[in-house]
């Protein structure tokens, strides 16, 4: 009976000892820029800007010396509370907006400060001197998974890298891969899944690092996260076999 009792014992020690080891997370799993050293100076080379996108929306504001003479290119709308806003401009299907007096203009695919320009060329036989400002509304990105407050974030600049955005969402728990991080980026209905290792430097020069509006950025669990989740039915049910065996063993004890 001694035997039988060190067994079970021996048994739930085991479970126990399963728990921790596939709760556990090395450096090499949760440190950023593992590879980055001491007083490093990388000089950042980047001139990302983001494009315009199908369905985009856009809130475009034409100023001169002269209010009147921009009156017509700056369409007002009345709100339900009464008050007047500018009207906001939705890129078609096609990549174009309709703006007042210039007509369809074709906006896909350029950025900010190049839809700018085409704003200035059209008018300059309007007005003289025109400042173009536009703003894209809609810019927002989504944060899933190994989070600790996912969901969709409105971004208020005109570009946001990565680490910002996680940042957002709580940073990655403790139990999210780094190392496999993955973004899901939409070109007019067409996807493209990228994957980019925050353990690494490089990481600064992926594709993905700056986002554009409506990625999803996705972290998935690591290994112990996984274990952890499959072993938690089965070492409840080796709890209770334990649990069954010593109070049967306990029973048989009282018994002689």
């Amino acid at each position: 009976m001694k035997n039988f009792m060190f067994f079970s014992k021996r048994l739930l020690v085991l479970a126990l000892i399963a728990i921790f080891v596939s709760s556990c997370a090395s450096r090499k799993e949760v440190v950023y820029f593992q590879d980055a050293k001491d007083f490093e100076t990388v000089v950042d080379t980047d001139t990302f800007a983001s494009k315009f996108k199908v369905n985009d929306i856009l809130n475009i504001y034409i100023s001169t010396f002269d209010s009147e003479a921009t009156r017509p290119f700056n369409l007002i709308k009345a709100t339900e509370n009464g008050r007047s806003e500018a009207v906001d401009y939705l890129i078609d299907k096609d990549g174009f907006i309709d703006y007042p007096v210039l007509g369809k203009l074709k906006l896909e695919g350029l950025t900010v400060q190049e839809a700018k320009e085409l704003f200035r060329e059209k008018l300059s036989i309007y007005l003289k001197d025109p400042i173009v400002n536009i703003r894209l509304t809609n810019f927002r990105v989504t944060v899933l998974g190994s989070v600790n407050r996912p969901g969709t974030y409105t971004i208020s600049g005109e570009r946001i890298t990565i680490l910002e955005a996680l940042g957002q969402a709580g940073d990655l728990n403790i139990k999210g891969r780094r190392d496999n991080v993955l973004v899901i980026r939409d070109f007019n209905g067409t996807k493209v899944y990228t994957r980019i290792n925050l353990t690494n430097k490089e990481s600064m020069n992926s594709p993905v690092y700056y986002l554009t509006q409506n990625d999803v950025v996705y972290v998935e669990p690591n290994k112990s996260a996984i274990s952890s989740s499959s072993l938690d039915s089965r070492t409840s049910v080796v709890i209770s076999i334990v649990s069954l065996l010593i109070t049967s063993g306990v029973i048989i004890l009282t018994r002689q």
